[in-house]
């Protein structure tokens, strides 16, 4: 963090609060007392009418004045979003969000770290490995320089691709890099458990056109097909979390009528096939052989 922002960050902290002592501003920004003091004469000099309180419970303020009545975000706002945070902090693999979630604690208070909703994320050993891949794709877009690394498909084949990168997105357990491959001279999208010796290039490159993008990214999208399946009342929770109550009625005492969409390939059969026992397609005729195919490919591996 540089001193601009350190400076717009203790102002935040003022605004919020009453009174914060020059420790508490040194531990938050882990930064020397000295330090905070330099910076209290800076936004001083600035006109900030921020002042001194001496005593045991003192430490800086800000003039009421100074402070908005109807602020942006109310308290409860605050912890709606510390409280996300928290959560997807396992996720974002940032020194950021952890300065950030801690910013917001100093300003709403610690027992907000105590709220009534909890986020909570697999904290899979994998995950762990690919963080320099994550904080080199960051470094790379926050840069606009060019990312070369190797990429492996699903068939195993490696190849060696330039990109633009634009955007990382995390999806259900994966995390996916958006950008233009100049090999292929089109927009795509590469799951980053495919990558492998990733390097930022020298070279820079200006953004394309956002519409392209868009429209490539409906083009990614997945065939999807409409299908309806007996499921039991043990996976019952599973097609509500991802399709709602108004997909599935009811057959028997024992089944549920499920009519979803899902995508026509490999992927949709193997989200199908997870349920084992559990699940039978009943429709389409065609997904049923097409799904059945996929079957007894895996069983053949077991003869």
């Amino acid at each position: 963090m540089n001193k601009i922002e350190r400076l717009i960050s203790i102002v935040m902290v003022l605004l919020q609060k009453n009174v914060v002592s020059a420790t508490e501003f040194a531990q938050l920004f882990n930064m020397s007392k000295r330090t905070i003091l330099r910076d209290m004469e800076t936004l001083s000099m600035s006109n900030i009418p921020i002042y001194s309180i001496n005593g045991v419970n003192g430490g800086y303020a800000i003039m009421d004045e100074y402070k908005l009545d109807k602020r942006l975000l109310s308290s409860k706002d605050l912890e709606n979003i510390l409280t996300a945070l928290g959560g997807l902090g396992q996720i974002l693999f940032s020194d950021e969000v952890e300065l950030t979630i801690k910013k917001m604690e100093s300003m709403i208070g610690s027992a907000t770290s105590k709220g009534s909703i909890s986020l909570s994320f697999y904290d899979w050993d994998g995950r762990s490995e690919i963080v320099q891949i994550l904080k080199t794709c960051q470094e790379a877009i926050a840069q606009g320089r060019l990312l070369t690394f190797d990429y492996i498909d699903r068939n195993g084949d490696m190849t060696i691709r330039m990109v633009e990168p634009y955007h990382l997105h995390f999806s259900e357990m994966s995390w996916y890099l958006k950008g233009f491959c100049l090999d292929r001279m089109e927009y795509r999208t590469f799951k980053l458990s495919r990558t492998d010796n990733l390097n930022i290039d020298s070279q820079t490159f200006d953004a394309r056109d956002s519409m392209t993008e868009q429209k490539a990214e409906q083009q990614y999208q997945p065939k999807l097909i409409t299908i309806k399946a007996l499921i039991s009342h043990q996976i019952k929770d599973h097609f509500i979390e991802r399709y709602g109550q108004k997909r599935l009625e009811a057959y028997n005492s024992e089944w549920l009528i499920a009519q979803i969409d899902v995508p026509q390939n490999q992927i949709g059969f193997r989200f199908l096939a997870s349920f084992g026992p559990d699940l039978e397609i009943i429709e389409p005729k065609a997904y049923i052989e097409d799904f059945r195919e996929f079957l007894n490919v895996m069983l053949k591996k077991y003869v």
